[in-house]
């Protein structure tokens, strides 16, 4: 006897879509500001300079009085010296003196003959001007021109993306029952076909 009845199943169909992760870098933005310093020339000069020190030639003139007091204090000392001189000389030659020698005409010659060497000529002014200098100089400062670089950096982004998965159902599961035999027969007897079942054993 033939089976009557077919079962078909069908099974379940699953698309399945997949994403990967991703990681993302954004890269950071640079900016650069430039700025200029200016420099320049200096140039700093001193010229030479004369110092004429005319202070003693005038006093050697017409002295001040300070100057003229010290001056004559000087000459009087000088004249005390001068005399004490003679007056040892003097002294020296008349313990020398000889009888009959006159004593008197040897001082006078010798007065005489010193007083010959001053004439009484004195150039003026007895000394002359002190002259000093100060050295010129002459400085020169160049500075360049100064380039400032201001860098500023922005800091990278990371963007991570995570995976995914997207499950689709393209088919269901099912079964299918189909039944394959003929036509059923109420009474069995009906049938055409029909043949009795011997039952005896």
């Amino acid at each position: 006897m033939k089976p009557l009845i077919e079962i078909t199943t069908v099974p379940i169909q699953i698309e399945m879509k997949t994403t990967n992760a991703k990681l993302e870098y954004a890269r950071g933005t640079v900016e650069m500001e430039i700025s200029r310093d200016k420099g320049g020339l200096n140039i700093k000069s001193r010229p030479i300079r004369v110092n004429i020190d005319t202070f003693e030639a005038r006093n050697s003139i017409t002295p001040t009085l300070a100057r003229s007091l010290e001056q004559g204090a000087q000459k009087g000392q000088q004249a005390a010296y001068q005399a004490t001189a003679t007056y040892a000389q003097q002294g020296k030659l008349m313990m020398e003196t000889k009888l009959g020698e006159e004593v008197i005409t040897k001082f006078s010659r010798e007065s005489l003959m010193k007083n010959v060497k001053d004439v009484g000529l004195t150039f003026l002014p007895s000394t002359g001007p002190e002259i000093t200098w100060d050295v010129g100089e002459m400085n020169i400062r160049y500075e360049m021109d100064k380039l400032n670089f201001d860098w500023k950096f922005g800091e990278g982004d990371f963007k991570f993306t995570p995976g995914d998965i997207e499950l689709t159902v393209t088919q269901r599961p099912e079964v299918i029952i189909k039944y394959i035999g003929g036509p059923i027969y109420v009474p069995p007897s009906s049938d055409p076909n029909y043949e009795p079942v011997d039952v005896r054993g």
